[in-house]
């Protein structure tokens, strides 16, 4: 069931995605609300499942991971028990940010960081190709990315 939201929610939402950390009293007062309205929104927001956490991002290149590579990954064989343990190994290579299951040409979509392209092909090589199910592999290295304002 989708949930009803009027423009206050959505500009809450908006606000709270671009900094996570802000009180309701401070959202409050950007939208024009006291601080138990804004609060009892957002207290609605998160009951409801609209507000699932705030998350901190962090930037990868000044942490020293200068390189994101998209991979497009097709399964040899697709078994429901081979998408399980294919998710549960990628899952746990630590330079695989996000996992996704798709439809197209790949199964899966997967979000990788490393050092430098040196890096990326030892993972590659040694963690991602060795897994149980991989047949082809497509690699997109990511050279900028812009970020979409508001939520969603």
């Amino acid at each position: 069931m989708t949930l009803a939201l009027d423009d206050i929610d959505w500009k809450i939402l908006a606000a709270l995605q671009a900094d996570g950390r802000q009180s309701a009293g401070a959202v409050g007062r950007k939208l024009g609300l006291s601080q138990p309205a804004a609060w009892r929104r957002i207290k609605r927001l998160t009951e409801a499942g609209a507000i699932s956490g705030r998350r901190l991002r962090l930037d990868a290149e000044k942490l020293g991971f200068g390189v994101t590579v998209f991979l497009g990954v097709k399964l040899a064989t697709k078994a429901l028990v081979s998408l399980e343990v294919f998710e549960r190994a990628v899952s746990a290579i630590p330079e695989v940010q996000s996992v996704e299951y798709v439809l197209g040409l790949y199964d899966y979509r997967l979000r990788v960081t490393a050092r430098d392209l040196a890096d990326f092909e030892r993972v590659l090589r040694r963690r991602v190709m060795a897994l149980p199910g991989v047949g082809n592999v497509e690699a997109n290295v990511l050279l900028t990315e812009e970020r979409r304002p508001g939520p969603l």
